[in-house]
């Protein structure tokens, strides 16, 4: 390298200051967010806020609710009805029109009017004694409870994962942001060494365009990353109510925790046993086969015991026997139907069909939850072996700066070569940043597919943020 070249390229002051980009994404992260850190929120505190804020959450959490009530009416069939009545009545009569011959004359002759009031009150009692039908329509409300809560179960596992999601999608568009930035200032120093070098003629017009051409990108770059930035906060302020959401970082060092079973089976195991699409599919499957019951019931017999209670009181000048007079009568209903036209023989063939069909959605309900618990624990398994290649990549990538930046100090390498060192490890930092968040969530999502995904999950990654 010729000797004015290293003079106006002042190796040492460029070695010094390269030395200092070393670890700049790290220290871009903390300048840019610092007046956050402050109000920084754990994803402990904003999925308690979700949590009173969603409306997906909340809806399915009143559709849970209504379920009970919706039990309890159908308990109601076991239970006796009592009812009351009162009824009025006014009964008014004229005599008929006669006439008699007074003096030889024919004079009409009208009798007296004939009025009575009855009023009767009582009260109507009715208990089902035998009804196979009602003892079906009762159990198969317990088993729609019990589909109600796995839907709620459901739905707080989907919580967790969306409010995770949104916020380690925050974190990882900040450190795009960070990344950039830092490479576009690395640019931006190229691009004026390039133009000082080519005004005292030690460069190309060449050199300096593709220093300018590259600045450029990164200034598209970064205004990407900023956008992206703030779609991502959007998303995590609509889904826990708040504005202004800062989420805290992973701590450093990072400890990720391991996978525990270390292999798919038990987990396919459990997702069977406790998934909550699963559970529903079996619980539907037997609402069914109680359909099917109560349909063959509907031929068979019912007894009902009924009673009644009644005070009558009849007042007027036609009434035959006036006053007040008490019934009660107790009786036993029984009922079979003999013949309905072909619809109680269709109605079975119904629910048979019906039955058939919740056995196959249990069917497909098992192999999807199996297939994507088998998918979400490869995905674990694939990002953690991911950041272990992406932890020895930085370790390379830091080495390979300062070797680069060794070179230079004694001209076997140019700054252009520093700058693409720079530029790789910055790149490396990022994708390692991205491998940790989505082996956390990816983790998250295996609970979620084997049916484990409970809130205590979300105490456990927020042991893992920085204090």
């Amino acid at each position: 390298m010729p000797a004015d070249h290293k003079k106006t390229m002042n190796p040492m002051n460029r070695l010094a200051q390269a030395r200092l980009r070393i670890g700049r994404l790290p220290l871009a992260l903390g300048l840019l967010f610092a007046a956050a850190g402050a109000q920084a929120q754990s994803l402990q505190e904003l999925y308690d806020a979700a949590r009173a804020f969603d409306a997906t959450y909340l809806a399915a959490r009143a559709q849970a609710e209504s379920a009970q009530y919706k039990a309890e009416q159908a308990n109601a069939l076991a239970r006796p009805t009592l009812g009351v009545g009162l009824n009025g009545t006014h009964q008014q009569a004229d005599p008929p029109t006669s006439y008699s011959t007074v003096g030889g004359q024919r004079v009409q002759v009208t009798g007296d009017r004939v009025g009575t009031t009855t009023w009767q009150s009582g009260l109507n009692a009715k208990y089902a004694l035998y009804n196979r039908a009602n003892a079906i329509t009762i159990e198969q409300s317990r088993r729609s409870l019990s589909v109600a809560q796995s839907d709620l179960e459901a739905a707080e596992q989907d919580l967790i994962v969306r409010v995770s999601q949104a916020y380690f999608d925050v974190l990882a568009a900040r450190d795009v942001l960070a990344a950039t930035r830092a490479n576009k200032a690395a640019n931006a120093e190229q691009l004026a060494s390039a133009k000082r070098n080519f005004e005292v003629g030690t460069a190309t017009i060449t050199d300096t365009r593709e220093a300018q051409a590259r600045y450029d990108l990164s200034t598209a770059q970064e205004l990407a990353a900023e956008n992206d930035l703030r779609v991502k906060r959007v998303t995590l302020d609509q889904i826990v109510g708040r504005a202004g959401v800062e989420p805290k970082p992973l701590a450093l060092p990072v400890a990720l925790p391991a996978v525990a079973p270390v292999t798919v089976d038990p987990w396919v195991a459990q997702a069977d046993e406790l998934h909550p699409l699963v559970r529903k599919a079996r619980l539907g499957l037997e609402v069914a086969q109680l359909e099917t019951g109560k349909a063959r019931a509907a031929d068979g017999v019912t007894v009902d015991l009924t009673g009644t209670l009644g005070v009558s009181n009849v007042k007027g000048s036609g009434a035959q026997l006036p006053g007040t007079t008490t019934s009660g009568t107790v009786g036993v209903q029984v009922n079979m139907p003999l013949y309905t036209g072909g619809y109680n023989q269709n109605r079975i063939k119904e629910t048979l069909s019906l039955e058939e069909k919740a056995r196959n959605d249990l069917e497909f309900a098992r192999r999807s939850v199996a297939e994507g618990t088998r998918r979400a624990f490869l995905g674990v398994q694939s990002l953690q072996a991911q950041v272990k290649a992406y932890e020895a990549a930085e370790a390379s990538s830091k080495l390979a700066l300062e070797a680069t930046q060794l070179g230079y100090k004694v001209g076997v390498r140019v700054n252009l070569d520093v700058l693409n060192a720079q530029n790789q490890l910055y790149s490396t930092q990022r994708d390692l940043a991205k491998a940790r968040y989505d082996t956390v969530l990816t983790g998250l999502r295996l609970r979620q597919a084997s049916g484990q995904l409970r809130p205590e999950d979300v105490a456990a990654v927020n042991q893992l943020l920085a204090k």
